[in-house]
């Protein structure tokens, strides 16, 4: 198979199954003239193996499968534009719900549906607006043909990055391309934004760019608690502080960055606290952007980069054109600067390079010296990693952070030297993380 043999395999059946142009009762003459267009004639553009027919047109109103993770400012732009270009049967998944902060760029979302799951009311609202579209809120990665990601979080791409990679086959060695499903991957931030197109097992992969990412800011915990200079000193004070102290909800209950209540108590205690110091700038609107982590939007960045993310769908899933290859930056602070370069894959990456990472470190390297590496490090910024190995046959938990019994029975590890804890030259470690759903294989590597 080519790299488009399993788009190919599903445009034949959808051959089989559908006559005429479309198949649906919703459709009226005309309504996919501007597709045809590019779909049942050559052009000076056109892929070199892309012959023209009607099968391509059939194949995206009728068997197409996209999912877009993600349903926010630059999901709702995703969701529009596949819904208009011809895409039906398109899913959706978002974990929030509908804030008011999101109406005045989300517009699939009404001032009605403010605490309602996003991705169920830009489902119902896509079905209701296009005719013919199927447009549900659950998924299983495997029936999808495309996946589209539209999502403000590091983590979770990370994480989608890794399921699509354990989702390859390989034969002696050799990566089965009917087993690739393409990624699309949108990110926006104010006025900068990025596109790209990612085949995974083929091109560079989240990972193996990393270090594009903006490091997410922390602030010193010292500066926290004893110097707040910036109004966002105070909020975290709260956030990490004082909320565990005094349990306002509850001893059992988490700060939800999607409630208003609680919100509101972190905005009143911050305004407390930026008063002591003589800090002005504390806002409900900064609390919850610190809070939740929310990333500045620009709607005309969402719509810029939704349309390129749109745009590549339809590439890969008619075949009719070349895709991106591989990576766009898109930038309007001052003026409209554009331009596009190919990210390389990274031999040692540790999420799709199918080898070990090294390790490097000597003997006398305590447990901890590692872990801060594997969060520290640029190239892998992991989040809480768990580390494991095998001793004699049997697996060992070195240290697991997640389950409070066990980090205090592993912590005493982290004090103690690598020598000390049994591990020898060309050892492999397992790490688990949240950033991906795959265990991490590295390899210790002693320096003298």
């Amino acid at each position: 198979l080519t790299l488009g043999g399993r788009l190919t395999l599903a445009r034949r059946k959808a051959k089989m199954l559908v006559d005429g142009d479309a198949g649906s009762t919703s459709d009226w003459d005309d309504r996919w003239n501007h597709i045809k267009k590019f779909l049942e004639r050559s052009g000076p553009f056109m892929h070199p193996d892309f012959e023209p027919s009607t099968e391509s047109l059939q194949f995206m109103l009728e068997t197409c499968k996209i999912l877009v993770i993600g349903a926010g400012g630059l999901g709702c732009e995703l969701l529009k534009n596949l819904a208009l270009s011809g895409f039906r049967n398109i899913h959706v998944v978002d974990m929030d719900n509908i804030d008011v902060s999101n109406l005045n760029r989300q517009f699939l979302f009404r001032a009605k549906d403010v605490g309602r799951p996003k991705a169920d009311v830009a489902a119902d609202f896509i079905n209701s607006r296009v005719p013919g579209c199927f447009c549900p809120s659950f998924y299983l990665y495997l029936e999808f043909h495309i996946i589209v990601c539209g999502l403000d979080s590091i983590v979770a791409r990370r994480w989608m990055n890794g399921m699509l990679l354990s989702l390859l086959v390989y034969e002696d060695g050799v990566l089965d391309p009917s087993s690739i499903i393409p990624l699309i991957d949108g990110g926006t931030e104010g006025f900068k934004g990025n596109a790209r197109v990612i085949l995974p097992g083929m091109t560079a992969c989240i990972d193996c760019t990393l270090e594009l990412y903006p490091p997410q800011i922390n602030f010193p915990m010292c500066t926290i608690a004893s110097m707040p200079r910036l109004p966002e000193h105070c909020i975290e004070y709260v956030r990490i502080l004082q909320w565990p102290k005094e349990m306002p909800f509850g001893d059992d209950m988490a700060l939800d960055g999607d409630d208003p209540e609680h919100i509101q108590w972190v905005y009143q205690k911050s305004l407390e606290r930026a008063a002591e110091f003589s800090i002005t700038g504390v806002t409900y609107r900064l609390t919850q952007g610190v809070v939740k982590r929310i990333i500045p939007a620009v709607a005309s960045t969402n719509a810029a980069i939704a349309a390129a993310c749109a745009t590549e769908v339809f590439k890969i899933a008619s075949s009719a054109y070349l895709p991106l290859n591989n990576y766009m930056v898109f930038n309007d602070v001052d003026g409209l600067y554009t331009y596009t370069f190919e990210a390389e894959r990274k031999e040692n990456c540790s999420a799709c390079s199918q080898v070990p990472s090294d390790l490097h470190f000597s003997p006398s390297s305590k447990l901890q010296e590692v872990l801060d590496y594997l969060t520290e490090s640029t190239s892998l910024q992991m989040k809480s990693p768990a580390i494991t190995t095998t001793m004699d046959g049997k697996n060992k938990t070195l240290y697991l952070q997640s389950v409070a019994s066990i980090e205090q029975r592993t912590r005493p590890n982290l004090t103690k030297t690598l020598n000390e804890l049994g591990l020898a030259d060309g050892q492999e470690l397992a790490v688990a993380d949240v950033t991906t759903p795959q265990t991490v294989l590295f390899k210790l590597c002693f320096t003298s």
